[in-house]
């Protein structure tokens, strides 16, 4: 039987996302972030974190996923169909089970959410290494467990560099609409639209910064 949590369970592709959310935890008080992550990256290994979180009884379960890996076959398929069979919201009440799964895209990957917390670009990354390096000119950041850990929490070292949560997430929503408006397949990030609903969840405004503003055009 699920056990019910007042809980959202955040399913990223690997230990980026892992850190990142668990850092979020002092940012959306009063609403507990689980993250959690599969042991291989592939959609069969994120599906069954999805099955275990529903079954768990989690009011939802927020899924993190890179796009750099989704355009082609045959993962792009698998995504899809992945989508569709959690569409709906999965309602057993004899369980104890109402659960709701998002799923929130970023291309090429999560790293682009921490760029704008520095600036904004549309620019088309072919290599995540190019993203990487673009934001490595605002603060060091190795893609590693050994950095992330000494961090002392990636949200707060962001804006210790002088970054900022509020304008990523207004970034973020930048990049989705104008991916709506200009029909492009790159470089945007739903990350944005997942804080404003976690925020809704707490029934709390996200805090602000005092940081100054960093923008940048198109690059």
């Amino acid at each position: 039987m699920g056990i019910l949590h007042k809980t959202v369970l955040v399913v990223g592709e690997g230990p980026t996302e892992f850190y990142y959310f668990k850092s979020l935890n002092d940012v959306f008080k009063g609403l507990t972030i689980q993250p959690d992550y599969p042991k291989h990256t592939n959609l069969k290994e994120l599906e069954r974190k999805i099955r275990e979180g529903v079954e768990m009884g989690y009011d939802e379960v927020c899924c993190v996923i890179d796009m750099d890996n989704k355009h082609c076959e045959p993962e792009r398929s698998l995504y899809a169909k992945l989508k569709r069979k959690y569409g709906k919201t999965i309602d057993k009440p004899k369980k104890g089970i109402h659960c709701k799964v998002r799923f929130y895209e970023t291309h090429r990957c999560t790293e682009l959410f921490f760029l704008y917390y520095f600036c904004y670009t549309s620019r088309e990354y072919t290599a995540q290494e190019q993203l990487l390096k673009d934001l490595g000119r605002h603060c060091e950041y190795r893609k590693t467990d050994r950095f992330f850990v000494r961090s002392g929490g990636l949200h707060s070292y962001f804006e210790r560099n002088g970054g900022s949560l509020t304008d990523a997430i207004g970034r973020a929503e930048q990049s989705v609409q104008e991916r709506r408006e200009e029909g492009r397949d790159y470089t945007y990030s739903e990350l944005g639209r997942m804080m404003k609903e976690l925020s809704d969840n707490r029934k709390q405004p996200l805090p602000s910064t005092s940081f100054p503003k960093k923008e940048a055009g198109h690059n």
